[in-house]
């Protein structure tokens, strides 16, 4: 039966994962130097646009329409055609058109997520193009295969809360992908980046925290004791990879920065999103505190060691820490919590889970690499990838929007 508390409580989660991408915006606008702070922002907004036109054109209909091989769904649901105020498949208690709105943010805030990777340097016209194809080929199919009817990768027994695999990992491998394709900045190895606006980031990290409690609390479907669950493991996950960053900051440098605080608090909620409504509570204390020292000295290695330019941690954050949280459900997931889980996790004895779980990443990363490949050549047709070394030079700002965010600063970065 429907049920008005549930669907209350959904709408509110609704609208708080919405928050999170013009949240992600002031997140990455912060990090970023000056002449690129529009660019950056507008990347995000631009997307909210673009993924709500297309997920209620044909988006939610191919993620959680009639199951195709496990892999698509169909056209039944194109233009929201039968999707109204009674419930729908996915959720008993509340209005199928909720549920889709739900959904909808998730698709309007992943590709949102890797733009961090390709700050100063990729031409807003292929970005564009490239975040419509990839949603339709990346995306769709993705969040198909692991919440969709007939999934295959749910079929292999993987479980996946709140969008480890299908928002995080996806994400984080696609900004990979990308920065190694574009290559570096100009004067990447000569110029010292800094951080242009700290309280921009400490205001889109803490707003990520808040909208994140509608990410993963929302994610039960309902005012019940799982979303209660969730949004504790989410807290204390958050809180403890806060801490640990602290810590690091201080044992590596001497200090604590707001910037690395602000940084592990995200990376804690990345962690716990595919387990927070299978791990016990205890468990999210550990997974916490461990994603932090992962994604810190996992960007060292691919900063330092490796030499790829992802400009804003995309992948070191998104796709580390995503991958951390779907091996850490695979080790503490417990069917008493939430028996969509077939098996419990290897701490308590079980290898069916843990297996499961790093299938499904492993596919995960096959169709984020095999897709952003893709996508990548056929824009590439059509639009360069890449900004010219005078748009660079000039700065996205001003060279791709014809704006500045700070048009009487005259000073340097």
């Amino acid at each position: 039966m429907m049920d008005t508390g549930d669907t209350g409580f959904m709408m509110i989660c609704t609208a708080l994962v919405f928050v999170m991408t013009p949240a992600l915006a002031f997140f990455y606008g912060g990090l970023v130097r000056r002449k690129n702070v529009v660019n950056t922002m507008m990347a995000c907004v631009s997307i909210m646009g673009l993924a709500i036109v297309m997920w209620c054109a044909f988006g939610y209909s191919l993620a959680f329409g009639q199951d195709h091989g496990g892999v698509i769904g169909d056209l039944s649901y194109a233009f929201l055609n039968g999707v109204n105020w009674q419930a729908g498949p996915y959720a008993d208690s509340i209005p199928h058109l909720v549920y889709c709105a739900f959904q909808m943010m998730f698709a309007v805030i992943t590709p949102a997520l890797f733009t961090g990777a390709l700050v100063g340097r990729m031409n807003f016209k292929a970005l564009f193009l490239f975040v419509a194809l990839w949603s339709l080929i990346v995306y769709y199919p993705l969040a198909h295969m692991v919440w969709g009817e007939n999934g295959f990768i749910a079929s292999l027994g993987s479980v996946d809360f709140a969008g480890g695999n299908v928002v995080h990992i996806s994400s984080g491998i696609t900004a990979l992908v990308l920065a190694i394709w574009l290559g570096k900045r100009k004067g990447y190895d000569q110029v010292a980046y800094r951080v242009h606006n700290i309280p921009f980031v400490v205001l889109g990290a803490t707003l990520l925290w808040f909208g994140w409690y509608g990410f993963n609390a929302g994610s039960a479907l309902g005012a019940n004791g799982l979303a209660t669950h969730a949004f504790m493991t989410s807290a204390i996950a958050s809180a403890c990879a806060l801490l640990s960053w602290m810590l690091i900051d201080v044992i590596v440098d001497g200090k604590p920065t707001l910037v690395g605080a602000s940084t592990g608090l995200v990376v804690g909620l990345v962690a716990i999103t595919p387990g927070a409504g299978f791990v016990p509570i205890w468990a999210s204390f550990i997974i916490g505190a461990l994603v932090s020292p992962i994604c810190y000295f996992g960007v060292k290695l691919v900063k330092s060691k490796c030499k790829i330019d992802d400009s804003l941690d995309a992948f070191g954050c998104h796709g580390l820490g995503g991958i951390w949280g779907g091996i850490a459900t695979g080790l503490f997931g417990m069917t008493s919590i939430n028996d969509v889980a077939q098996w419990n996790g290897l701490f308590f004895g079980q290898t069916a889970l843990f297996v499961a779980q790093l299938e499904g990443i492993v596919l995960t990363i096959l169709i984020a690499v095999a897709g952003t490949l893709i996508c990548g050549f056929v824009v590439k047709c059509f639009v360069p990838l890449r900004a010219t070394a005078k748009q660079e030079a000039i700065g996205m700002d001003a060279s791709m929007h014809g704006e500045q965010a700070y048009p009487s600063f005259n000073g340097f970065d």
